[in-house]
């Protein structure tokens, strides 16, 4: 045997890859037993895991996370032209979700507080995707992929799992729904298809570069591989506009953001210090800058902070400010008072 023959990567076969990810043939019923068991109880595991703020909860949940297999299965069966199982996987796919968003919805209603970003690290990493969540997505997937295809780094699929974030936002979408924020769902909603177009377009083109559709039945002309071709470029087009321009803005708004929040903070710090108010935080709601002081309940002159952030290129009207008042009680007996 040649080096060449005993280095070259080990592909799996066809049958292999549609028993990995396909819900099809004599095993369905128990697949799709499995994954609905698994869809639940790591959409249960995501929730609880959002609402206590819980790290270490939430990536459980991606662990158990089933939702890979319907995307990965949409993915397959458009490299393979198999009309059946795409329609199968899209639509357990977006059952999944759904199960996923309802699921979370329900535990927000149980909820005492609301679960928004304002008072959950959880939800605020969720709900502003910007292209490096679209960066990170597309090297996820693109490992997926290669997992799927090579048998010698299939053991990297727990990474994977770990990695790509699936049922979390879905959970972050009914959670932040049931709370009253609908703009966090759509953030959160944006998130989870970004990942899902990764996985999609990175597969497809995967696939290409191992071969994979070769072991398909192969197309009788040269027309049928360029319709083929075309369809699939169409696909990848349509799948990059849809994550890449809401992205974009996204990113475009969080960097804006976050330069006027870093002039603003110069300027109020500055300004709470001449006036003995210790400026706590900073920070952009509702298109609003809103910086918040605490101090005395003096009721400082605000018309210098005015002037100086329209000398730093910063329109006060788009500018809040909270002034929380602090008192100091000494406990104990009062001074003068002795014991008999």
């Amino acid at each position: 045997m040649s080096e060449t023959a005993r280095t070259r990567p080990q592909l799996n076969d066809l049958a292999h890859m549609r028993d990995a990810v396909l819900f099809d043939g004599p095993e369905a019923p128990h697949k799709l037993s499995r994954f609905w068991m698994l869809l639940i109880l790591s959409s249960i595991i995501a929730a609880a895991g959002v609402v206590a703020d819980s790290t270490a909860t939430v990536i459980g949940a991606m662990i158990v996370a089933p939702l890979m297999l319907p995307i990965q299965g949409t993915m397959l069966a458009t490299v393979l032209g198999d009309r059946d199982a795409l329609i199968r996987s899209l639509l357990l796919l977006v059952a999944g979700a759904a199960t996923a968003v309802g699921i979370g919805f329900l535990v927000g209603i149980v909820v005492v507080n609301e679960v928004v970003a304002s008072n959950n690290s959880q939800v605020a990493s969720r709900v502003s995707p910007g292209l490096i969540d679209l960066l990170a997505a597309l090297a996820t997937g693109i490992v997926g992929s290669i997992a799927l295809v090579r048998r010698d780094i299939s053991d990297a699929l727990p990474g994977v799992a770990i990695a790509i974030s699936l049922v979390p936002p879905l959970s972050v979408v009914g959670l932040t729904l049931q709370s009253g924020a609908p703009g966090e769902s759509l953030g959160a909603l944006l998130l989870f298809l970004t990942n899902v177009a990764a996985i999609i377009g990175t597969g497809i083109v995967v696939m290409a570069v191992y071969g994979a559709g070769r072991v398909a039945a192969p197309p009788a002309n040269a027309r049928q591989i360029a319709h083929k071709r075309r369809n699939t470029a169409i696909a990848l087009t349509v799948m990059g506009v849809i994550v890449i321009v809401p992205l974009t803005i996204t990113s475009v708004q969080t960097a804006e953001n976050s330069t006027r929040e870093s002039t603003v903070h110069g300027v109020a710090d500055a300004w709470g210090t001449e006036v003995g108010w210790a400026l706590t935080t900073v920070k952009t709601e509702n298109g609003m800058i809103v910086a918040t002081f605490e101090g005395d309940s003096s009721d400082p002159d605000t018309a210098t902070l005015e002037s100086d952030l329209r000398d730093a290129g910063i329109d006060p009207s788009q500018v809040q400010v909270e002034l929380i008042p602090t008192y100091v009680v000494k406990l104990g007996p009062a001074e003068g008072t002795g014991q008999g």
